[in-house]
């Protein structure tokens, strides 16, 4: 059975496949990367893309996935909008429902601007289903994506994990980009860091085995 993943970079492969081998051997991964969909949500909005994802998504579907993840914050909410016929999840939603659980002080660090807003509306919308109260702060990880798109990886994550260890008034830090998930390992903070990957991972496999 296979699990879709739809991305905005070629680099989420290599750490999905890794977190499979990992942690969920025998599912099947299916990557399929449009770089083109985040510059034009950046750009314009990610409603925007909207109809590009939906028709991405089902092609996926038609060819095979039982059920789609797509990675990338800024476009998750589009992406989860899509009725595929299948389930589709967005990354990032379950580290906010453990963001949420931690406690009501929730810093978001991101690298992108594109990306806050969304990823705040998300764990809004997960507190609002817990029940619990939330006290957001969004914070903009300045230089760090230009690193990104310099194929600086080292230094990215460097500038992230500094971000993260000038947070000390907060109950969890939130990652809000796939691709910042190696900060989690480099920073010394003691406010738990909390990344998506991994938990974005065990819920597709779940919606896999329950497809």
């Amino acid at each position: 059975m296979t699990l879709a993943l739809l991305h905005t970079s070629p680099v989420h492969g290599p750490v999905f496949d890794a977190l499979r081998d990992e942690t969920h051997p025998g599912l099947e991964l299916r990557h399929i990367v449009d770089e083109s969909l985040l510059d034009r949500a950046r750009a314009h909005g990610p409603d925007t893309v909207a109809d590009e994802v939906a028709s991405t998504l089902r092609r996926a579907v038609a060819e095979g996935a039982r059920a789609v993840l797509c990675t990338c914050s800024t476009i998750g909410g589009v992406a989860e909008a899509v009725d595929a016929g299948v389930p589709v999840l967005r990354v990032d939603r379950p580290m906010a429902a453990a963001a949420v659980s931690a406690g009501p002080r929730v810093v978001v660090l991101a690298a992108l601007e594109s990306t806050l807003g969304p990823t705040a509306e998300l764990i809004e919308e997960e507190a609002g289903r817990a029940g619990r109260p939330v006290a957001l702060v969004s914070r903009l990880v300045e230089g760090a994506w230009a690193r990104f798109e310099a194929g600086d990886t080292q230094e990215y994550v460097r500038r992230v994990a500094a971000a993260a260890d000038e947070v000390t008034d907060a109950d969890a830090i939130v990652l809000a980009q796939a691709s910042m998930a190696p900060a989690r390992e480099l920073a010394s903070t003691p406010v738990p860091v909390l990344s998506s990957p991994r938990l974005g991972l065990a819920a597709g496999a779940r919606a896999v085995a329950s497809a």
